[in-house]
């Protein structure tokens, strides 16, 4: 089945201001939002739809492929997010957590997710940058980092001590209820009891290590492996390698890793297409010759016809960047610059003023010619 047009979904025109596109993100989040519509799988599907076009919309680089291309631009140019359809309500209250910050009146993802499952939370998700270079981009890369999170107990195995009683908090629920009034009327937030982290019961002999918290901070050196042909807005997520969760058996939260994209001094990116600039011997723009251009993957040879002009661009196919998950390669376009010789020997001044004097003649009647079309222009 077809996807509905990002813009059509949200309601805006394809002129649409960033925060136009993003207060109409909000009204259907909240419209939609499963703590408002429980069991509603129609709504579900709208909040997830709704989520998919904002994803879309809200990155520069992503919204400009997607009016270019439409739909197959986001699925082919090796962008992340929600382009692909297979994301979780995790993943959207993760990814826009400062959108549902201002939204007052819901639970958290966890709390809903512990309520609907009845097992442990899992661990807190963790997000951290990563830089690297266009070269780095083009092979693929694998990267240390150095995280701070929490870890499971060593001393306890993440029990917290011995010695269960009921929590007086929540009465053993693992979950308070409080009412509170919003803009959309009076409701329900429901969260995780503080006490005793949702688990229903609190440790009457605590571990020394932990404290009862059944988890130790820690900073950890990880291996974080990123695919060729990534770009700054991407993300990717390892699963089990965020925070250790606060309740005895609950899953480990995901680290996720937004790529960020150094500036490179030689190359310009523009999706998988790069350009650059070469100085090229003002001789070999006259005579003609093979010219020397360096690429992410090595050095290849561009052929200089014989007069060609500074300012021509010429395509080198192949040695652009490669798609994420594709055998496609952009191109490369290089603009020929001339380059004038400074600090001449008297030799080459010698044949230099030689060279004028042979096309003096030349030079003057195509200067003549440009003097009579600008009297020409002007009456």
């Amino acid at each position: 089945m077809s996807k509905r047009d990002y813009y059509e979904i949200l309601g805006v025109p394809k002129n649409a201001s960033a925060d136009e596109i993003k207060r109409a993100y909000k009204k259907l989040a909240v419209k939609y939002h499963p703590d408002k519509n429980p069991g509603d799988k129609e709504a579900e599907d709208k909040f997830k739809e709704a989520a998919e076009a904002y994803d879309a919309l809200s990155d520069d680089q992503k919204k400009a492929q997607y009016d270019r291309f439409g739909h197959e631009g986001l699925r082919g140019a090796g962008f992340g997010g929600f382009s692909s359809g297979s994301f979780s309500f995790e993943d959207i209250f993760t990814h826009f957590g400062d959108i549902f910050s201002d939204i007052g009146g819901f639970g958290s993802f966890g709390a809903r997710s512990s309520a609907r499952s009845r097992g442990p939370s899992p661990g807190e998700d963790l997000q951290i940058g990563i830089a690297i270079t266009l070269r780095e981009i083009a092979e693929g890369t694998v990267k240390k980092v150095r995280i701070k999170r929490y870890k499971t107990c060593p001393d306890c195995s993440g029990k917290g001590g011995s010695g269960m009683k009921s929590c007086d908090a929540c009465g053993g629920k693992g979950q308070v209820r409080r009412r509170m009034r919003s803009i959309f009327g009076e409701m329900v937030n429901v969260t995780t009891c503080p006490d005793c982290n949702g688990s229903g019961e609190v440790i009457t002999n605590k571990c020394k290590t932990c404290v009862g918290q059944r988890r130790v901070r820690t900073e950890d050196t990880i291996e974080v492996k990123i695919p060729a042909g990534v770009a700054s807005g991407n993300y990717i997520k390892l699963r089990g390698e965020g925070n250790a969760s606060a309740q005895h058996g609950g899953a480990t939260g995901s680290l996720i890793v937004h790529i960020e994209e150094k500036n490179d001094d030689f190359f310009v990116r523009d999706g998988q297409n790069l350009f650059c600039k070469v100085l090229v011997p003002v001789h070999r723009l006259a005579l003609g010759g093979e010219q020397r251009v360096p690429t992410l993957f090595g050095e290849v040879k561009v052929k200089i016809s014989a007069g060609l002009q500074p300012g021509t661009q010429l395509r080198v196919r192949g040695q652009g960047l490669p798609g994420y998950n594709s055998d496609y390669k952009g191109d490369l376009f290089v603009e020929i610059q001339a380059h004038i010789p400074e600090n001449l020997s008297s030799k080459e001044k010698t044949l230099y003023e030689e060279l004028g004097s042979l096309s003096q003649e030349r030079d003057e009647k195509r200067e003549r010619s440009l003097l009579e079309r600008i009297k020409e222009f002007f009456g």
